[in-house]
């Protein structure tokens, strides 16, 4: 019934367009045809197709044709990457896409997507809905979460029919960085390669003519100072409107992402699979649904995108850099972490030992209010890692929080980067009287140990409130980790109420660069939407047990009773330490 459907939809389409299709069921094995395709520049080249059957049921209520292509190009290279989407004809009517092909295959034998399941792709709406997803409460990067299934495959015994990867141009991005984060890029099914950002894809709009059956476009994720695109081939063009790919570029549905044209500066024989090398040129308009048989888009609109800015200071002095970013609830976070890691990478070459604070203000679209990022992170290795975390993680966060859309307007980085390691340790807390009643004073002595390991120490006086109830308690002096999982594991994965109340939770994360000494009684507390309540009235606590999955209320092990914070100098604080004392009559 649904082939019916879908031959009936194409019929459909085909009274009223110029280009005529062929449906499968009129394709037989040795009809020979034609693909199209570019191999040089902008230059659309055929290249010959011989069918040798239909896959039939290769996915869910879908099939794959199976064909041998041929000539120009293709008898030296094989089926590249940069094809997926080259359009096939037999007897100058449409059948499909180039989507697939065998890897380390001595023939060029290549899986096409059949046209009709490529109409079938929903039109967009104009603005992606929200993708609502709660974060776990383990530290997961941003490309965790991305939707990266498994590349649509066919098996014939050890051999496999795969979708073609994607090639991903990067261009301004260093050397690590691109095999830093190669395994996030070839399991979302691209194939990263360093290239060049010769192009103006950042330039006025392109003429749509330009944009016809077999060219190439760039699916453009981060332009600017650093670029990175996703090629791909026009299967058809239908007014405004392209259909590309033959294949998922991520399958995540409703999306915002904008595609330049590209042109081929030469290819590159492999003997896994051969790829098109690209450059990117003028914009053409917006990816607007990405599905399991395509891509479909817009020419002639132009992309919202989320600008970012970022300054690095180091010991090369002040470089500046403005970027773009693809508008994505999945995509931006996980770019927000590339660019971040590469901008300190190519700066500073922080290979070894490096301290590198960073500070960075994330505003939304109106009436969300700003995400403020303020920590300092230090390490013997992989310090640019651990910074590029701290911005993502919190936009990971609140972009896929499910209390409602929040999509950046603008984010600004202002990182500063040391050549050494600058650390402080939690090595000691005091408590004295150990036994002090409602009323009196209890005094509290911290001590840390420096990057140069001289100890300093801090003194806090805490006033035992009357009414406190009697019993066990303990002073806790912490970094700030320490301090916010024990505060904040128990509401990390659930949603907030709103987008704003959101924000106010992540704004409420404790910073790095100061110690924290906290007071905590024995007697059970609440945390409300993530803020501890301490001590509550018997009359509040028994309606939040009564009520707390509805209103939102996690019961606490332990009420804070008082804290204290302070900067032990430049660097990161790490470490615990704690004392009990009794609170007696």
């Amino acid at each position: 019934m649904q082939r019916l459907l879908l031959l009936v939809f194409a019929l459909a389409w085909a009274a009223g367009s110029q280009t005529r299709i062929m449906p499968l069921s009129e394709l037989r094995p040795g009809m020979k045809g034609s693909g199209r395709t570019v191999f040089s520049g902008d230059r659309i080249e055929d290249f010959s197709v011989e069918i040798l059957g239909v896959l039939e049921n290769s996915g869910p209520k879908q099939s794959i044709i199976l064909a041998r292509l041929s000539g120009g190009p293709v008898d030296r290279t094989g089926v590249m990457q940069g094809m997926s989407g080259s359009p096939v004809y037999i007897q100058g009517r449409l059948i499909g896409a180039v989507s697939s092909a065998f890897p380390f295959a001595k023939e060029p034998i290549a899986g096409i997507q059949p046209i009709e399941q490529m109409l079938a792709i929903p039109n967009a709406p104009a603005a992606p809905p929200a993708r609502a997803a709660v974060l776990p409460g383990t530290p997961l990067e941003p490309a965790a979460l991305l939707p990266a299934p498994a590349r649509a495959e066919v098996r014939f015994g050890d051999t496999r029919l795969v979708e073609l990867s994607s090639p991903l141009s990067l261009a301004g991005f260093s050397q690590t960085t691109i095999d830093r984060f190669a395994p996030q890029f070839r399991a979302l099914g691209w194939e990263p390669r360093q290239g060049s950002s010769s192009g103006n894809a950042t330039g006025p709009l392109g003429d749509p003519a330009r944009i016809r059956p077999g060219s190439m476009i760039s699916v453009q994720l981060m332009r600017g100072d650093l670029t990175m695109g996703a090629d791909g081939t026009v299967t058809h063009v239908d007014g405004g409107r392209i259909y590309a790919f033959g294949h998922r570029f991520l399958a995540t549905g409703a999306t915002e992402l904008p595609f330049a044209r590209s042109e081929v500066l030469t290819l590159l024989p492999n003997l896994s699979t051969s790829f098109k090398l690209t450059s990117a040129r003028e914009p053409m308009g917006v990816i607007t649904r990405d599905a399991s048989t395509g891509v479909t888009g817009t020419l002639g609109r132009a992309a919202r995108m989320v600008p970012l800015t970022a300054t690095v200071d180091g010991p090369g002095g002040r470089h500046e850099y403005k970027i773009e970013l693809a508008r994505d609830t999945l995509l931006t976070p996980f770019l927000t972490q590339v660019a971040t890691f590469s901008l300190l990478d190519a700066t500073e070459r922080l290979s070894g030992a490096a301290t590198i604070s960073v500070n960075a203000q994330i505003d939304f679209e109106d009436p969300v209010p700003p995400l403020k990022i303020d920590n300092i992170y230090t390490a013997d290795t992989a310090a640019p890692l651990l910074a590029s975390l701290a911005t993502a993680l919190p936009l990971t966060y609140a972009m896929q929080s499910g209390s409602g859309e929040i999509m950046p307007r603008a984010i600004r980085l202002a990182m500063n980067a040391t050549e050494r390691k600058q650390q402080w340790t939690v090595t000691a807390v005091h408590a004295a009287p150990l036994k002090v009643k409602p009323g009196g004073s209890l005094r509290l002595t911290a001590t840390l140990r420096g990057p140069s390991g001289a100890e300093i120490s801090r003194d806090f006086s805490w006033r035992v409130p009357a009414g406190t109830p009697t019993g066990a308690a303990q002073a806790l002096l912490s970094d700030a980790s320490t301090a916010n999982v024990s505060e904040f594991a128990a509401t990390i994965g659930q949603s907030q109420p709103n987008p704003a109340a959101t924000i106010d939770y992540l704004n409420a994360m404790r910073s790095n660069h100061n110690a924290y000494l906290r007071v905590l009684l024995t007697r059970p507390g609440f945390s409300l939407h993530g803020r501890p309540l301490a001590t509550p009235p018997a009359s509040i606590t028994l309606l939040f047990k009564e009520w707390q999955t509805s209103i939102g209320a996690t019961p606490l092990l332990q009420s804070p009773a008082a804290e204290f914070s302070f900067s032990p100098g430049p660097g990161a604080v790490s470490g615990f330490k704690s004392i009990n004392f009794e609170i007696e009559n």
